[in-house]
């Protein structure tokens, strides 16, 4: 049940789904003295949501918690977490990869580099969410690809989200005696998720990646004129979506906290 909410609710404090809400209500109150504010509510949330002064702002307040070592130091695994692979299934002729799929060329990169001798790839699939193959198994097939022997991964694939990723992972690497790990990740995703696997009583290397704000893009929006100012206020779906993934991470960290896994 707590993950089937999980998956529910968020969406309804997300700008899209409050502004739904709001609106239903401003339906709801006409010729009331409420359907004005409602309205403006709706509007304002609206367009700071889909600014990308805002997106970048919020983007980079997670982001940048944890950022990527000069050299990164060798360590007994590297656990890559699920990110998000497309199954084989017809018309696709193999598995894709969409948004955070940087996960699995950082990945493969380190390995290559030599900063552990396996991957520990963790990820499930949620039955009544989605189809194909478990995400731990995408992962490996992609990775073999790009030259990373299937010997050297082991394949986590039952957990179904970031909390089960941690815990499934001490399950399997606790045995084998493992606690210092590089931890590949989204970004983003990086700050709830050494959080939960240091609860599990993991040294974390982080390893981010999928950034969406560079040092550029930073130096560009603090430097620019009054009219880049202006052209980074304007509302845009891709500012809409930027805005709702960290949105999406900082109401996991409080239900994670309030849960107490972190």
């Amino acid at each position: 049940m707590f993950l089937y909410l999980s998956k529910i609710l968020p969406p309804l404090v997300y700008p899209v789904g409050l502004v739904c809400l709001l609106l239903i209500l401003a339906i709801l109150t006409r010729r009331t003295k409420w359907q004005l504010p409602l309205l403006i509510a709706a509007f304002v949330l609206l367009f700071l949501g889909s600014s990308r002064l805002v997106a970048l702002g919020l983007a980079r307040s997670l982001e940048w918690q944890y950022l990527p070592p000069k050299t990164m130091p060798k360590a007994d695994v590297i656990v890559v977490l699920s990110g998000e692979t497309l199954s084989m299934e017809y018309p696709r002729q193999t598995v894709e990869v969409d948004g955070a799929g940087d996960r699995l060329i950082y990945a493969a990169t380190l390995y290559h580099q030599g900063v552990a001798d396996h991957l520990l790839l963790t990820g499930g699939k949620i039955d009544w969410l989605s189809t194909g193959n478990p995400a731990a198994e995408d992962m490996a097939t992609l990775l073999e690809l790009m030259g990373v022997p299937r010997q050297a991964m082991w394949l986590e694939t039952t957990s179904r989200n970031t909390y089960e990723n941690a815990v499934n992972s001490h399950a399997m690497l606790g045995s084998k005696g493992i606690r210092r790990i590089v931890l590949v990740t989204s970004a983003a995703h990086m700050p709830r998720s050494v959080a939960l696997f240091k609860k599990q009583g993991f040294d974390v290397i982080p390893a981010p990646t999928d950034f969406a704000v560079t040092q550029a893009d930073y130096e560009q929006l603090k430097n620019g004129d009054i009219g880049a100012w202006l052209l980074s206020l304007l509302p845009s779906a891709g500012s809409l979506s930027l805005v709702t993934g960290m949105l999406k991470e900082y109401i996991g960290m409080l239900v994670y906290k309030l849960a107490g896994w972190i």
